[in-house]
């Protein structure tokens, strides 16, 4: 269970179990940013430890690049792509995305070949529009087929509020996404791909005797920075993806929407100081500890406990325990056989109304088929009651 500090009420609803952790409010935390887009996330757990309009839709720039990245990563870890498999320079990627077109490139020549290690690296390093409609092009054919990979897995991320369109980030009116989608894509590039990972920090790239130095100027400040991405346009302004270990764990920040790329430095690098060192690890559940149960209807049991995956810890602001408030989640009514390890639901933890995390659910234990008279017990708690 919970610990001392929790106190617990349960409140059913059409289907729905609310778990209440009920506590005096804490005012808002003391902190803002000048960005209009914001969150900071603790990689492990998920915990959010800051959030301002993350869940807004907002033009993600060149931080697009790290979903084309995803899917880079994907066809490499499957076997469909190697470091070595070269890809050529299309006019397109040379028009759109090389020297002539104003925006951050490799140099690429027209109809060279280039090996996907060497446009991986310009990529995440030079920020190459050139690189990424290359390996677009190489993988998917086109741009645009290679969209609808983006799309497919960043649903398999769980990016609930993302739609791309291109592989560059270069603007376009369909292409959206939220600094929480960009914060869990950035958490799954982390903990998926750590052979690749590395890259990120090296500090400059040549190609075609054009030296170029890496984009995140954060990354040599001392303050455990390590990754991943910036982003700029006119309308969208400036943005950075960044990841870093200050502090004795990792936290991943997303900012957006800055005037210019002295403020998305300095913003950002207050987040990520601030959060290092402004919260606590508190421990939620152990593993295999019941966090609360859901309904069976026509169980041979009323109800089944619920489980996470694994410990659950949250990071909470420094005395700021009584902040937390929580629901449990399911579609109701849930019909047995029931096997332990299904996925049931999903609990969400909320702190001054703000959800800093989520966790999916499973059955603790099996419930199997109920009796005739447990069936037609349910069948009339559900006619004169409602199923609750």
């Amino acid at each position: 269970m919970l610990k001392i500090f929790y106190i617990f009420k349960i409140i059913v609803l059409t289907g729905i179990l609310f778990l209440g952790l009920v506590s005096a409010s804490l005012a808002q935390l003391d902190y803002s940013t000048k960005a209009r887009f914001a969150i900071l996330m603790d990689h492990e757990s998920g915990t959010v430890l800051f959030q301002n309009d993350a869940d807004a839709a907002m033009e993600p720039a060149s931080m697009a690049k790290l979903m084309t990245l995803a899917v880079v990563f994907d066809y490499l870890e499957t076997g469909r792509l190697e470091l070595s498999d070269e890809f050529f320079i299309s006019e397109k990627a040379w028009r759109e995305g090389g020297a002539s077109s104003g925006g951050s490139t490799m140099f690429a020549e027209i109809n060279s070949k280039i090996s996907v290690d060497n446009l991986v690296h310009s990529l995440i390093i030079q920020s190459g529009n050139d690189a990424s409609i290359a390996l677009a092009e190489g993988i998917a054919g086109s741009e645009e087929t290679f969209a609808l990979i983006m799309n497919e897995i960043a649903e398999d991320i769980g990016l609930k509020n993302s739609h791309f369109t291109n592989a560059t980030g270069l603007p376009d009116p369909a292409m959206y996404t939220t600094a929480r989608d960009l914060a869990l894509l950035a958490r799954f590039i982390v903990r998926e791909y750590p052979q690749y990972y590395p890259i990120f920090s090296i500090p400059q790239f040549e190609w075609n005797g054009i030296k170029q130095n890496n984009r995140n100027v954060l990354w040599d400040d001392g303050i455990g920075v390590d990754g991943l991405k910036t982003g700029h346009t006119e309308s969208a302004g400036y943005g950075i993806v960044v990841s870093t270990t200050e502090g004795g764990r990792r936290l991943i920040a997303v900012l957006h929407g800055l005037e210019s790329e002295r403020e998305r430095a300095e913003e950002a690098r207050k987040l990520i100081t601030w959060g290092s060192r402004a919260f606590e690890q508190v421990p939620a559940f152990e593993t295999g500890e019941t966090i609360g149960y859901a309904n069976v209807y026509g169980g041979e049991q009323s109800s089944v406990a619920l489980v996470a995956e694994g410990a659950l810890r949250l990071y909470l602001p420094r005395g700021g325990r009584n902040c937390l408030a929580g629901e449990i989640t399911y579609h109701a009514p849930l019909m047995p056989p029931i096997e332990q390890g299904d996925k049931i639901g999903e609990l969400r933890i909320y702190c001054n109304e703000q959800l800093i995390q989520s966790a999916p659910l499973f059955a603790g234990h099996d419930v199997g088929d109920g009796s005739f008279v447990r069936k037609a017990s349910d069948a009339l708690k559900e006619l004169l009651l409602g199923w609750l």
